[in-house]
């Protein structure tokens, strides 16, 4: 049974869709200054030293804070007192970091909940009959019965007819879908609302774990458990500040035999300064964002482990059929044949798919209105005439009009001449599929049916070769077909014939060559490679078992998202190290303000190394902390949007890593130290 689908889309045309149609995820995409109020109460709630301790470099600083307020208090000064309310707002503004992500994704969650329904199922019993019960009460196995206006009321696969489904309240697409049993398209969801007819659905999911309720707790970061890449830098800088603690407290020593002891207020603004604290702030953020800019996509994650994977790829495996292609073969031209006239065909042509319904017919139909200017719509005449509409039993369309028997069809139904074979072997051996038309039984010429590859995926395919990443088409189609696709298309290589064990097979001798590998799927058949692969993206369209093996699910159901998948995989990565580069790189100009500003009285020499002309020692080291909270919230934005994304080469990506973040982090708190240290010179007693 053919079924109908959502009319394919370019990336450019679902990016456009995202930005104009789906308004709460789009807000949540884009940052809002306001975002920082708004967030405020829960970025106080996170002062708790338990949340704190989560994190190894806010909870020193949240230490020193505390250490240096007792001091605030009991020796009140302009200096105490201004470190004391600064290291404060450093511990703050990393709240607000996290905070503001999370809010994100609430609001993304609220509007899910709106989404949801509470309903009443008719649950089939044992003998046939149906029982009321409530939506939540329903369990793994229960068939329910749900007709044209009743919500589905929890995730399953349809065992029983066919119907038109609503999934706008989940994936923001207005056309509805259809939904049937027995194919790869059976799988519905809690909350969408049947249109048409009466489907058997069998229950998949238990009360509290649907589809919805699970992307709400990921969305939220209820879920959100730190990534491999995650925990290693959390445990790289918890080893700085632990080695930058050692350091502080072994200079204390050094000062009183120089005959300059520090105070613990400067020597705690020295560890906080020097302590990657900027990173260290930010970390929480950048991950969150990463799940967020999915979300934003209509992609749910089901952790952030996968979100890393994709940005680690090395090798796609894209179906051919609604990835590549678009799917339906379309005309692309027509031959004639035997001496005639291209005028003579294209009217026969036209006339022979007036009556046809099916994609390839219409397709036919366009191609004449488009290259020949004939019209779509049959004139009045022609409608008195009796049409032969395609069936899939005669393989043949046309119509019979003023004594003319004009019919469209495959090859072997017509007696061709050996021109026409001819044709017809040559779009065959191309990868297209021909079709003979014959007025009376003479064959006038040959259509060629393509199945058309889609505009831009050979400059994307392009993109991804200078990541680094190979691309695979896997297709069921015979070397020849599949060949001919490939190097249209621009992909790096073609698994033709496939099935689901040769999916598997080429899965693993990539990852047993230490490669990481991502593909799609959405049939019961394409879960054990979805389940073997490291990124696999189910499509919400597909079944239950393929949404359970992968670990993503496309609500959209458009294959070529893997390709923009892979795009945010790296987008949170570089975001994660070039925020990283900067915070170390920043470390330098707190050196140059701090420790000179502290032994300048012992060492008059080290007064060369005040580069920046800071006014006092004490203008200084609060200067010097006040820029390290204020650049939190200058890059809260950067970390949640994520650093700009070109495909390149790795070592490309390491030099401008270097000479943006690298660079930049050396130079901007030259010029921010000096600037805030004209303004706190003017604080008495620090001046």
């Amino acid at each position: 049974m053919t079924t109908t689908q959502r009319p394919q889309r370019t990336p450019d045309e679902i990016r456009r869709r995202h930005a104009e149609n789906l308004g709460h995820q789009v807000a949540a995409g884009v940052f809002n200054p306001k975002q920082l109020l708004t967030s405020l109460p829960d970025a106080l709630r996170k002062f708790n030293p338990r949340h704190q301790l989560r994190n190894p470099v806010m909870f020193v600083v949240w230490v020193g804070s505390l250490l240096v307020t007792v001091f605030a208090i009991g020796e009140p000064n302009g200096f105490t007192v201004g470190v004391a309310v600064w290291l404060w707002f450093t511990v703050l503004f990393a709240n607000l970091a996290e905070a503001v992500a999370e809010g994100r994704g609430k609001a993304q969650a609220e509007s899910l909940r709106r989404t949801k329904k509470e309903s009443v199922a008719r649950r089939l019993t044992e003998n046939g009959g149906e029982e009321l019960v409530p939506g939540t009460e329903l369990r793994l196995g229960d068939l329910v019965v749900v007709e044209a206006g009743e919500v589905v009321p929890g995730d399953g696969d349809v065992v029983e007819g066919i119907a038109t489904v609503d999934e706008s309240a989940i994936t923001g697409e207005s056309a509805p879908v259809i939904r049937e049993s027995g194919g790869d398209r059976s799988a519905v969801t809690g909350g969408t609302t049947v249109l048409s007819d009466r489907i058997v659905v069998k229950i998949t999911t238990k009360p509290g774990e649907s589809f919805v309720d699970r992307m709400i707790a990921l969305v939220e970061g209820a879920e959100r458990q730190k990534t491999p890449n995650e925990i290693a830098l959390t445990i790289l800088l918890s080893t700085l500040t632990v080695i930058f603690l050692l350091a502080v407290v072994a200079l204390q020593p050094f000062a009183i035999y120089s005959g300059g002891e520090q105070s613990v207020i400067v020597l705690t603004a020295l560890l906080v300064c020097l302590i990657p604290t900027t990173i260290g702030a930010l970390l929480s953020a950048i991950g969150i964002a990463g799940m967020d800019r999915l979300v934003q996509r209509n992609v749910l994650a089901k952790s952030g482990r996968a979100v890393e994977a994709a940005g680690d790829i090395d090798t796609l495996l894209l179906d051919k059929t609604g990835t590549i292609t678009w799917g339906n073969r379309r005309a692309t031209g027509f031959t004639p044949v035997d001496g005639t006239d291209a005028e003579t065909l294209v009217d026969a042509v036209r006339l022979s798919s007036l009556a046809d319904g099916t994609p390839e017919g219409r397709s036919i139909v366009e191609l004449c209105a488009e290259r020949y200017g004939r019209s779509v719509e049959a004139t009045d005449h022609e409608k008195t005439g009796e049409f032969v509409p395609f069936t899939a039993q005669t393989r043949m369309s046309g119509i019979d009009l003023d004594g003319r028997r004009i019919r469209k069809g495959a090859a072997s139904g017509f007696t061709v001449s050996d021109e026409a074979q001819r044709i017809v072997d040559e779009i065959s051996a191309q990868g297209g599929t021909p079709l003979v038309v014959a007025e009376n039984g003479h064959v006038l010429g040959v259509i060629r049916l393509s199945d058309v590859v889609k505009p831009g995926m050979k400059e994307r395919f392009a993109q991804l070769r200078a990541m680094g990443i190979r691309t695979v088409m896997v297709t069921g189609d015979n070397p020849l077909t599949a060949k001919a696709i490939a190097a249209e298309a621009g992909v790096d290589d073609v698994l033709a014939e496939a099935k689901p064990e040769d999916k598997m097979a080429l899965i693993r001798k990539e990852q047993e060559g230490g490669k990481l590998v991502a593909m799609t799927g959405d049939g019961t058949n394409d879960a054990p490679a979805l389940a073997q692969s490291d990124v696999g993206v189910a499509m919400n369209t597909g079944t239950s078992a393929a949404k359970e093996a992968g670990n993503m699910v496309d609500l959209d159901s458009d294959p070529t998202k893997l390709i923009e998948i892979v795009e945010i995989g790296k987008q949170l990565l570089i975001t994660r190290g070039a925020l990283t580069t900067f915070s170390v790189a920043n470390d330098l100009a707190k050196y140059f303000a701090i420790l000179p500003a502290m032994f300048a009285a012992i060492y008059p020499q080290l007064g060369l190394l005040n580069i920046m002309g800071l006014a006092t020692p004490r203008s200084a080291v609060l200067s010097a902390v006040v820029f390290n909270a204020l650049i939190i919230v200058v890059l809260i934005p950067l970390a949640l949007r994520g650093v700009r994304y070109k495909p390149s080469s790795a070592a490309a990506l390491l030099r401008r890593n270097l000479l943006v973040y690298g660079l930049g982090g050396i130079v901007t708190p030259f010029a921010g130290i000096w600037l805030i240290d004209l303004l706190v010179r003017l604080i008495p007693g620090i001046g």
